[in-house]
């Protein structure tokens, strides 16, 4: 078992995807559904970043419109998690954020995260798990993208910063979780 004072390698993606997995379970969304939304709000914030870098070129308006217009008409609405719009589809197995026009499989998600973090996957979801109980629902939904960016592993500005990893402290969290 890993302690809490460790400092795990890893870059920001897998970091946020299980943040906002465990924020989205705090909320009242069960763990599958979770998974499914913390991949997509990851996923939309990378677009973001990677847009802003000029990595990603937008669509065009006419080409979104139409998506969005498709998307509708599957039944497709959006949940906001970390100040993310996350597209999302009712499925027989539940809620599935949308990906790519398809419903993102949870255990695809497991096996990613499981895959990034190795051995430090437990101790990281216990720290995490303590920092979402620590506040209370409605000051979760408005603080959780600002408590990732206090213990997000540090990485390198703009392109050079593009997938590197980072130190992600466990103590960081687990101090967080003391404040309030």
């Amino acid at each position: 078992m890993l302690a809490s004072t460790t400092i795990i390698r890893i870059n920001r993606a897998p970091v946020l995807t299980l943040w906002a997995a465990i924020v989205a379970e705090r909320l009242g969304f069960n763990h599958d559904e979770a998974l499914t939304l913390g991949r997509a709000v990851a996923g939309l914030n990378a677009f973001s970043k990677g847009k802003a870098l000029g990595l990603f070129k937008p669509s065009p308006a006419s080409v979104r419109a139409e998506r969005e217009k498709k998307a509708r008409a599957a039944g497709v609405f959006h949940v906001e998690l970390l100040h993310r719009a996350v597209p999302v589809l009712r499925t027989g197995e539940g809620l599935r954020a949308v990906a790519m026009d398809k419903p993102v499989d949870p255990a695809s998600v497991e096996r990613y995260l499981e895959s990034k973090f190795g051995d430090a996957l437990r101790p990281t979801c216990k720290a995490m798990h303590a920092l979402a109980k620590s506040r209370d629902r409605a000051s979760l939904v408005h603080e959780a993208y600002r408590l990732y960016e206090k213990f997000r592993p540090k990485v390198p500005e703009g392109e050079a910063g593009w997938g590197a990893a980072g130190g992600l402290n466990l103590a960081r969290i687990h101090s967080l979780a003391r404040e309030e």
